[in-house]
């Protein structure tokens, strides 16, 4: 098993993503989404925690009619955030694509979404996005290799008292099969190992994954550093997206949804808890036909593997952020 061509989710053969950021004073917030073909991808989704926000989940139970998705929000500013979803929805439905449910051209997007708490974080609690940063985020897709650290959803995230942000990663199994996750995090637990200075989900890394920094051989000032950077648990949020082009079913791809848990929990400890509403959603664009038991296995093990790197891949490429309401020092400034 190695990483794909770009390491990202766009690996994934059809798979787009696309940014957009709030501008302005006060504003530390943004939207990504994760854009399939034109025929949409198989999807499931998993929800944990105790504060999840989210849209369009329960269409995506196995027993409900629709199979595909048309795309994945993951948007800042709380449940207010869930308005972006929205402008991408219209955007879509005037493209045409989306279920349909009439004539040419008569078409409802299938379009789920979940949302991080940063609301406050820039200095103004009303700077959240909304229809509009959801339909550019649209526009902003392309199959190049998607930016991470403080971009779209992952730029007023935080970590444990650090700076979260977006990051991604990506395999690609023997047979060829390519399974990748991106993930914006933002978690009230920590990525950062206490009594050591590492990250968590630094042993799970590929060779090719991001470098990274060197630890000094006298950690004691840095631990200290890291106690004093650490923050009390806040309203936080990890959500993202784990696929793979394997001809998965809708069930298939929430067990893959699922794992993608496990590999946050890999990541960042304690995950999933009563100030975190944890949320993946499993996508399968099916260009490759179904796999067996053993393939699937394969799939499972190698999304929550992406996962743990992707959490991974966020906090490095992370910058430290100041404003009005706070600073959040990146871990790389941290380490030196």
């Amino acid at each position: 098993m190695h990483s794909g061509a770009t390491n990202t989710i766009v690996d994934v053969p059809g798979l787009q993503v696309g940014h957009a950021e709030l501008s302005g004073e006060g504003a530390l917030s943004g939207t990504t989404v994760v854009l399939p073909g034109p025929e949409g991808a198989v999807a499931g989704v998993d929800v944990r925690g105790g504060g999840p926000g989210t849209r369009e989940t329960d269409a995506l139970d196995p027993r409900t009619l629709v199979e595909r998705i048309h795309a994945v929000v993951l948007t800042g500013g709380s449940a207010y955030g869930l308005a972006a979803a929205s402008g991408v929805a219209d955007a879509l439905g005037e493209q045409g694509r989306g279920f349909p449910v009439g004539g040419p051209g008569e078409v409802v997007p299938v379009v789920p979404a979940a949302v991080v708490f940063d609301l406050g974080r820039g200095g103004r609690f009303t700077a959240r996005p909304g229809a509009e940063l959801g339909a550019a985020a649209l526009a902003a897709c392309t199959d190049a290799p998607p930016a991470q650290g403080v971009v779209g959803a992952g730029t007023g995230t935080v970590v444990g008292g650090l700076k979260g942000g977006v990051g991604s990663a990506s395999s690609v199994l023997a047979d060829g099969t390519v399974v990748a996750a991106l993930v914006v995090a933002n978690a009230a637990g920590s990525a950062v190992d206490p009594a050591t200075g590492e990250l968590w989900g630094a042993r799970h890394r590929h060779a090719d994954d991001a470098e990274l920094p060197a630890l000094p051989d006298d950690r004691a000032a840095l631990l200290a550093t890291l106690r004093d950077a650490a923050a009390p648990p806040t309203l936080n949020t990890t959500i993202g997206v784990v696929a793979t082009d394997a001809g998965l079913t809708v069930a298939q791809c929430a067990k893959l949804a699922a794992v993608g848990q496990s590999g946050l929990a890999r990541a960042v400890r304690p995950a999933h808890g009563m100030t975190d509403g944890d949320t993946f959603f499993g996508l399968a664009t099916t260009a490759r036909p179904a796999p067996d038991l053993g393939g699937v296995q394969e799939i499972l093990t190698a999304g929550a593997d992406c996962v743990t790197r992707a959490v991974v891949h966020a906090v490095l490429a992370a910058r430290s952020v100041e404003t009005p309401a706070g600073h959040w020092r990146s871990y790389r400034d941290l380490v030196g």
